[in-house]
C-alpha cells in the first residue's frame, strides 16, 4: 500500500514551498513529480468532511451513512481496545469521485527481479512511483518500458500519510464490507503508530498482523464467528506461486543466455504460472475466480513485486505478540526496540522469532 510521507500535519503550504526549493536542484522532472504529488494531496485533504456530518446530511445515501458508522465503531475500537493513534484520522471523508487515489508504477529490468527504487525525506526508499492521474501514470509507464524496462501499473484504493495528514476514510473505500473497512483501519493506524525507514518488509508485515489480530478481537468483541479461512488459505497458495515463479526466474536470470533465449524462458515461466494457478483453482478451490484477472493479465517481472511484502514476517510479529503476553501496549515496544536494531540484526531476530512461532500453535 501507498506510502506518502513528507510534511508537516495540514500545513500545506508551509510544509511544500521548502521541499520544492530542495527538489530544484534535482531537475524538472522531479519537480513536475513532486508537484503533482502536492496538488493531490492538497486535493485530497480539502475534500474531507467530519464523518458525522456526512452521515447527518440528507442527501447521504442509506449504504453510506450505515458504512461509515461502522468505520467510527471500529476508529473507537482501534484507540480504545487495540491501543492505536486516537486523532482526526478515519474520522474524516473525502469523496474524490474516481476508482483509486494513485496509480503506483513498479519497475524492474527485463531480466531483473530488482525494483526501481525510488526515495522520500520521510517514508524513505519504495518500490515504485504514485500518481494521482491515472493518464500521468500510463505515461511514466510507457516511458520506462521505451527504456527497456518491465513494468507494471496498480490501482491504490487508499494510502496512509504515515500520521503527518489526518486520512481521511476515501470514497474508493465506501464499496468495501464492513469488516475490510475495519481492518484497512487498524493496518493504516498502525503505521502511524510505528515505521521504518526502509524496510517495506518489516512495514508491513507489522501492520498486516495488527489488522488480523485486531479483526480477531473486533470480531471477538462482537459475538461473531472466527473468520472463515478459505479465503486466506487461497490468497496463501497463490501467493506461494507467484513466490515459487519469481525464485525459477532469480535462477534463471542468473544463467550465461543469450537475450532471445532467456526471453522465451521467461515467457515459459509465466505460462507456467498460469498453468500452475488454473490447476490448483479446478482441484483444491472449486474453481473460484477471485484471481483470474490477475492471472490472465499481462505478466511482467514489476507485477511479482508487491507479494511477499505484506506478510513475510507476520508469523514473527505474531509470536512477538505473544511473548508480550498479548498485551498491546507492551507489543508496540517490543516492536519499537526491534525497529530501532541496525537492518541486519532486526532481520536476524525476525527470523528467530520465525523459527519459535510453530511451538505456539493455532493464533486466537
Amino acid at each position: 500500500m501507498q506510502r506518502f510521507g513528507p510534511g508537516c500535519r495540514d500545513n500545506v503550504f508551509a510544509r511544500w514551498v521548502p521541499l520544492a526549493l530542495l527538489l530544484a536542484l534535482s531537475g524538472c522532472d522531479s519537480l513536475r513529480y513532486y508537484g503533482q504529488l502536492a496538488e493531490g494531496q492538497v486535493a485530497l485533504l480539502r475534500a474531507r468532511e467530519p464523518v458525522e456530518q456526512v452521515i447527518a446530511a440528507p442527501g447521504t445515501s442509506a449504504a453510506l451513512r450505515q458504512r461509515l458508522a461502522t468505520a467510527l465503531e471500529a476508529r473507537r475500537f482501534a484507540s480504545e481496545q487495540l491501543h492505536l493513534p486516537d486523532n482526526r484520522s478515519y474520522r474524516l471523508y473525502a469523496d474524490i469521485q474516481r476508482p483509486f487515489v494513485v496509480w503506483n508504477v513498479f519497475a524492474t529490468g527485463e531480466f531483473s527481479l530488482q525494483p526501481l527504487t525510488h526515495c522520500f525525506p520521510i517514508a524513505g526508499c519504495v518500490a515504485y512511483r504514485g500518481y494521482y492521474d491515472q493518464n500521468a501514470a500510463r505515461g511514466a509507464a510507457a516511458l520506462l518500458r521505451a527504456e527497456g524496462q518491465d513494468v507494471y501499473v496498480g490501482g491504490v484504493e487508499t494510502y496512509s500519510t504515515l500520521g503527518w495528514f489526518d486520512d481521511p476514510i476515501i470514497s474508493t473505500m465506501a464499496r468495501w464490507g464492513d469488516e475490510r473497512l475495519a481492518t484497512l483501519i487498524f493496518h493504516e493506524l498502525a503505521h502511524q503508530r510505528f515505521y521504518v525507514k526502509n524496510d517495506t518488509e518489516f512495514n508491513e508485515s507489522y501492520a498486516t498482523f495488527v489488522e488480523q489480530q485486531g479483526t480477531r478481537q473486533w470480531r471477538a468483541a462482537h459475538g461473531l464467528p472466527a473468520e472463515d479461512a478459505g479465503p486466506a488459505r487461497q490468497r496463501e497458495q497463490f501467493v506461494r506461486l507467484v513466490l515459487a515463479t519469481r525464485e525459477r526466474l532469480a535462477a534463471l536470470y542468473q544463467q550465461p543466455l543469450a537475450p532471445a533465449a532467456m526471453r522465451a524462458a521467461k515467457q515459459a515461466e509465466f505460462e507456467r504460472l498460469r498453468r500452475d494457478y488454473r490447476q490448483l483453482k479446478a482441484s483444491q478451490w472449486g474453481g473460484q475466480t477471485g484471481f483470474d484477472g490477475w492471472i490472465n493479465g499481462p505478466m511482467s517481472n514489476a507485477k511479482l513485486l508487491p507479494f511477499g511484502l505484506y506478510d513475510q514476517w507476520v508469523p514473527a510479529f505474531a509470536q512477538l505478540f505473544e511473548a508480550q503476553g498479548r498485551d498491546w501496549q507492551r507489543f508496540f515496544s517490543a516492536v519499537e526496540q526491534l525497529g530501532a536494531l541496525p537492518a541486519p540484526a532486526r532481520k536476524a531476530r525476525l527470523q528467530q522469532l520465525m523459527a519459535l512461532r510453530p511451538a505456539m500453535g493455532p493464533e486466537a
